[in-house]
């Protein structure tokens, strides 16, 4: 496999994880993790608009009468992602939440090689395969249960409720991820213009998450966005949007040339990997929760998992 693509997929990875981070700082600014989700979307949107003028790849959205309508719908995997990472972190921690996400990608990106959904090469499983899976999901386990024998000391306290409901949320954050890829990778041989595709998930991704936070606002389930508060943000807090858009747009390019599985695995050992430096530094501000021998195992047991997989 080419050095580039590996370097390529780590770096996305990377991104993923500072990405929910920096989201953080917008959602205290703007009040509402929906508005932030929103704002943080329709930037990315305008700057992948203003790549695509640049390079003249406007001209494919022409074609997007003759699209399938379930092909314009990779985006709204987005809102859901970028809204989860925003209510999760505080709660479980960055690594206990990306290792969620990541199990989530795994098992979905596992599903879309062995029966070959959505149009993607249909790949034998392997023992690697496998053993890579139940790693991954032994990581996650030990993981959470390390967060829970922790207690809340370092952030809000989960109800019983809570426990529960908070890590399927990741689980399902997560396993959206792969079946956006694949969907922008198949939208991407209709249009075969990377950056258009790319403006298509991310303004459907706009328009998805503009609707539920009117929704929310009306129903009085969520406050009005603030806007005077951006001013006094750290710079880094913009840039959810930029790492979201090279996300999105790295891996429906990899999906096709190296496979859902290894894409994922690749992608998801940045994001393990800084997620863990993340917390145990407490950058971003966010509360430091030192790498324990627990979650450390639980960590080891992710990246493991990963390898197997990229190895299969």
């Amino acid at each position: 496999m080419h050095t580039a693509l590996l370097a390529a997929a780590l770096l996305v990875g990377c991104l993923l994880a500072v990405q929910a981070s920096a989201n953080l700082q917008l959602t205290k600014a703007v009040g509402t993790p929906y508005g932030a989700s929103a704002l943080q979307l329709a930037l990315a949107a305008a700057l992948l608009t203003v790549l695509a003028a640049a390079a003249g790849a406007l001209g494919a959205l022409g074609r997007l009468p003759d699209v399938d309508g379930p092909l314009l719908l990779g985006g709204l995997a987005s809102p859901l992602y970028i809204t989860s990472g925003i209510l999760l972190f505080p709660r479980l921690g960055a690594l206990a939440a990306v290792g969620l996400f990541v199990t989530g990608q795994m098992f979905a990106s596992l599903a879309l090689d062995l029966f070959g959904l959505l149009g993607l090469v249909r790949r034998e499983p392997s023992a690697w395969v496998l053993l890579g899976a139940l790693a991954v999901l032994a990581g996650i386990v030990v993981i959470i249960r390390a967060q829970r024998a922790a207690g809340a000391a370092t952030g809000p306290a989960l109800s019983r409720a809570g426990r529960r409901g908070w890590p399927a949320l990741g689980l399902v954050a997560g396993a959206v991820l792969p079946v956006q890829g694949a969907v922008n990778a198949r939208l991407r041989a209709r249009l075969d213009e990377p950056l258009a595709v790319a403006v298509v998930s991310f303004t459907v991704a706009t328009l998805a998450i503009a609707a539920v936070l009117l929704v929310l606002y009306a129903t009085g389930r969520t406050p009005r966005p603030r806007l005077a508060p951006l001013r006094g943000m750290p710079w880094w807090g913009w840039l959810g949007g930029a790492c979201a858009a090279a996300y999105v747009t790295g891996t429906f390019l990899l999906i096709p040339a190296v496979g859902a599985a290894v894409t994922v695995a690749l992608t998801v050992t940045g994001q393990q990997l800084t997620s863990a430096l993340i917390d145990h530094r407490g950058l971003f501000r966010l509360p430091r929760r030192a790498l324990t021998p627990p979650r450390a195992t639980g960590l080891g047991l992710l990246l493991a998992g990963s390898l197997a997989i990229q190895l299969a």
